[in-house]
């Protein structure tokens, strides 16, 4: 029990400190992570924060310790300091010290980057949802292949239920990041690239590109809308019955360069989305199956939550 909370108090001063030190902890998304792989980003932050940190005050306490010890003073103004060989004690330490810091690192960043390429633990019984997404400039498309519908700059998702984004771009590169629900993936022509994420708990996180990307690269802002399982239910009953249809100009219209508004529909044309993904390259991506794409539309959006 003691062990725990001394666990809770040391992250709770290395949260504190990274919240003095950058002044602004109401306003630091990723300190308030809300999902298992925000909460594991969050911890590997930390203990890198805390490595960093020995590293600062052991520089700051040696060269305190050096301008105090060794200072001129009027008893040794004309000292002349003696030959002296090189020390095998100190370069031993400060060879040493900097590879056990860097393994200190290594280790668990390497262990958790690569857990993040498997699905959060969830709750038995919960299936993995998939959710493709596509960026252009400069929106997000989403498409549901399960229940068969399309979003644009926004899309809804069951709490507590992990979600593979399959992400790719049939423009510039770019980078999909949520800050309170995990770390950013790349979305680049002609590939397929995977990013798991879970909410807590019902709520609306905050999405954006993280990537230059040109001129509208800084409204290139999504919502993630975690809903709890009925209500994701029932919104997609809703989409499914009252939002409109793709059609092809609608589709050609929202891929061209621009700003639009948040979108739904309630189905796609298959045969559209081989040809939009070719004409975007993921045509070559070699021993992949292809992804159907995400197809967008241009119409208002009565049925989002």
């Amino acid at each position: 029990m003691k062990a725990k909370m001394h666990g809770h108090n040391f992250f709770a001063i290395v949260s504190f400190l990274v919240v003095f030190l950058t002044g602004c902890g109401e306003n630091v998304t990723v300190l308030h992570p809300q999902g298992p792989v925000a909460r594991s980003e969050y911890y590997l932050i930390l203990w890198s924060f805390f490595i960093m940190s020995i590293v600062v005050l052991i520089v700051f306490v040696l060269y305190g310790f050096v301008i105090v010890r060794y200072r001129e003073r009027p008893e040794n103004m004309d000292y002349e300091p003696p030959e002296t060989k090189a020390n095998k004690k100190l370069e031993i330490a400060w060879t040493v010290a900097p590879v056990v810091m860097v393994v200190a690192l290594a280790i668990p960043m390497a262990k958790t980057t690569f857990g993040l390429e498997n699905p959060p633990v969830h709750p038995a019984g919960v299936k993995p949802m998939t959710i493709y997404v596509t960026s252009a400039d400069w929106k997000w498309l989403f498409k549901y292949p399960e229940q068969g519908i399309e979003t644009v700059n926004y899309v809804n998702i069951p709490a507590n239920t992990p979600i593979n984004f399959e992400l790719t771009a049939v423009s510039a590169m770019n980078s999909f990041w949520v800050p309170a629900l995990g770390g950013q993936e790349y979305a680049m022509p002609g590939q397929r690239l995977k990013l798991w994420l879970q909410a807590d708990r019902p709520g609306t996180y905050a999405g954006r590109s993280a990537n230059f990307s040109g001129k509208g690269f800084t409204h290139m802002t999504f919502d993630v809308v975690a809903q709890t399982p009925q209500d994701f239910t029932r919104w997609v009953h809703d989409v499914k019955t009252t939002a409109p249809k793709l059609t092809d100009d609608q589709y050609k219209k929202i891929l061209e360069p621009g700003l639009v508004d948040k979108m739904t529909f309630s189905s796609t044309d298959p045969a559209k989305i081989m040809q939009e993904e070719t004409a975007g390259g993921l045509s070559g991506n070699s021993g992949q199956h292809e992804m159907p794409p995400v197809m967008p539309n241009t119409s208002s959006t009565p049925n989002h939550k």
